[in-house]
């Protein structure tokens, strides 16, 4: 039976069913996914469809062009309309953008298709804010935390799925099958998830141009955006050019053995639930302390990586990974935990300035990684990766914590 959001402020101190809880972290991670399905399919599938590696190379760029502005122009919409009604209308599009893009004759198609992806993977953004305000407040930590690790295990997996698929079945049963996932949590969606009383009545163009006012009054939001955006900035520049360095000396790897290491960061992603229950328990700031200092040390110990026998250097760099990813997620619950407490009729909105900080970040990181790895090798990336978590770390040590 579904229960209005009205309903379950009378039982707020209940905690949440585990089958909700999962349904939302199933739901997030399906859906962020469906972004980063097709990076390592591009070299099959361009000569599949006959397209050049330039339009081949705009699929991913429409997606995440997709999401951004998904993120800007669509997420908040949850604080003006049912969450629950958004969701369903999401999950049903990206299910018809992943089937259309299995089902693509070409390249221009399959463009139209990747771009309408990126745009309603933002259900992902509209299901954390629902769990946050579905959540009693003393677990809130935990629960977003448990959704969060859904969500990053989705990012995190998704490339080691897809290359796996399209070897194995061929790059259109990778879509087909996303498509038919999605549209399996759009019935559990519709079945499971309780209704959501909208928090403002503002019109569509002032909810947008409400948060800018709130970016300006809350400092919190800010230093969170911005710590975030720091840490992502190195977690994107050592990601993006991961795979460049194992190809080269001394390492000699493919392509698998870069996907690989989304497995460590995987291990790192299934702390985040405890990342959660510290900030319960001993408060968000100290947990946002400790990811930044951990992503910096974890980056900082791979500068001795050419000191040691390539097996060594190997071993190094997973358990670095695995390191800074858990400092970096541990970070982003901990955010998330702060900005939804600083005004929950917003959260819709304080949720998408969060992450278009974070995504930022990422964009940043993407092009400087790049650029240093050419000029300086993957030494400069590290410490790009290394300075920029360092300066999280100031950002939360010195920033003001005034809502």
């Amino acid at each position: 039976m579904l229960l209005t959001q009205s309903t379950h402020t009378q039982v707020e101190k209940a905690a949440l069913p585990a089958p909700l809880i999962l349904l939302l972290a199933t739901g997030a991670g399906l859906s962020v996914a469906s972004l980063y399905y097709s990076q390592p399919m591009l070299g099959v599938l361009g000569a599949d469809i006959h397209a050049s590696d330039r339009m081949i190379g705009l699929v991913p760029t429409l997606t995440q062009l997709g999401y951004a502005l998904g993120i800007l122009l669509l997420a908040p919409l949850g604080d003006r309309y049912d969450r629950r009604t958004i969701i369903l209308i999401k999950a049903a599009l990206l299910a018809l953008a992943l089937l259309s893009s299995g089902l693509a004759p070409g390249i221009m198609w399959l463009l139209a298709s990747s771009l309408v992806i990126g745009l309603t993977a933002t259900m992902a953004q509209d299901i954390v804010p629902a769990a946050a305000t579905l959540a009693p407040e003393s677990h809130r930590g935990k629960i977003v935390g448990t959704v969060m690790t859904g969500l990053l295990l989705g990012i995190l997996l998704s490339r080691v799925i897809s290359g796996f698929g399209a070897e194995e079945f061929g790059w259109r049963s990778v879509y087909i099958a996303a498509s038919v996932g999605v549209a399996m949590i759009a019935v559990a969606t519709w079945r499971g998830l309780p209704r959501f009383q909208p928090t403002t009545q503002l019109a569509y163009g002032e909810l947008l141009g409400s948060m800018v006012q709130l970016w300006r009054r809350h400092p919190a939001l800010r230093q969170a955006a911005l710590a975030q955006g720091l840490l992502a900035l190195g977690f994107s520049a050592f990601w993006s050019t991961l795979a460049v360095m194992l190809h080269g000396a001394p390492f000699h790897l493919g392509s698998a053995a870069a996907g690989s290491f989304g497995l460590a960061g995987a291990a790192g992603a299934l702390a985040a639930p405890l990342a959660g229950k510290l900030a319960d328990k001993r408060g968000p700031e100290l947990v946002t302390r400790l990811g930044a200092a951990l992503g910096a040390i974890s980056f900082a110990v791979m500068l001795l990586a050419p000191s040691l026998p390539t097996h060594m250097q190997l071993a190094l760099l997973v358990i670095a990974t695995i390191g800074f990813d858990l400092g970096v997620q541990a970070t982003l619950v901990a955010h998330q935990t702060i900005v939804y407490s600083i005004e929950p009729g917003a959260r819709s909105r304080l949720n998408a300035l969060l992450f278009t900080g974070m995504f930022i970040g990422m964009s940043s990181g993407a092009a400087l990684g790049s650029l240093l790895l050419s000029q300086f090798g993957w030494a400069g990336v590290v410490v790009l990766a290394t300075v920029s978590s360092l300066a999280a770390l100031a950002v939360r040590m010195l920033g003001s914590n005034k809502r």
